[in-house]
């Protein structure tokens, strides 16, 4: 019982010295600042700190349609698979960032946007970006290039954080193995294909010019196998020719 006591007292005394700890946490999202909780999508809407206590962070689409209210493009974004979107009110307009779980969600949904707006005579107030893998609208706003400029502020910055050594990274050695091995196989490349050339033009023109010479020598009426030696013309019929040599040549 004396335990029992004790045990609840160190519960109270925790609860009372260290509320923080017990409580549980103001958002609810799959990617949170370490330093205070905050997730980290609100922290990329632009000048976030005067707006903290005014932003609208859902993770479903009943929290979204409370803080902008019902807008029928709205109805397109998938929360399923753990979508999230952060949303707050500025000078230009309601700007509101939709981060899904995967590029292809983040490219699948654009495309689904742009249809939507394309298709909509009522979309002239509206400004949509896909940033990285954000997507970005700007609602209710008066000025175009206003609201253009309020999404150039939001910037798509994500770090990928190696628990060990980065696979992808070059080591000197590595790099000097790889850079080695290119140059052999390109040099090795360039002499086969040299080869290759040279054989193919050889062929060509041997084949072009042994029917050149067989063409010759079918238009020829006379011929000689004298082999370079004297031959005496002794009948009278035989023209006068080079011995060892085609006639025409």
């Amino acid at each position: 019982m004396k335990g029992l006591v004790s045990a609840l007292f160190v519960v109270v005394f925790a609860t009372s010295v260290f509320p923080q700890a017990t409580a549980a946490p103001k958002y609810k999202s799959q990617e949170v600042s370490e330093v205070d909780g905050i997730p980290v999508l609100i922290k990329h809407l632009p000048d976030w700190e005067s707006r903290r206590d005014k932003v609208t962070f859902a993770t479903n689409a009943a929290e979204l349609n409370a803080g902008l209210g019902e807008r029928p493009i709205l109805s397109l974004i998938d929360f399923t698979a753990g979508t999230e979107a952060a949303a707050a009110d500025y000078d230009a307009g309601k700007l509101l960032i939709i981060e899904y779980t995967s590029p292809q969600g983040s490219v699948d949904a654009d495309a689904k946007f742009t249809e939507a707006l394309a298709n909509d005579p009522q979309s002239g107030s509206t400004a949509y970006r896909r940033i990285g893998n954000y997507n970005a609208f700007v609602f209710d706003a008066a000025n175009i290039s206003a609201a253009n400029a309020l999404l150039d502020q939001v910037k798509y910055e994500k770090q990928v954080h190696w628990l060990g050594d980065n696979p992808f990274i070059l080591t000197p050695e590595r790099a000097f193995i790889l850079t080695t091995a290119d140059i052999f196989f390109s040099t090795v490349l360039v002499i086969v294909m040299g080869i290759g050339f040279a054989i193919t033009g050889g062929l060509i023109v041997g084949l072009v010019y042994f029917m050149l010479r067989n063409r010759r020598r079918a238009a020829m009426t006379a011929y000689t196998d004298a082999g370079g030696m004297t031959r005496l013309n002794l009948d009278g019929f035989t023209p006068d020719i080079v011995p060892g040599r085609l006639l025409g040549d």
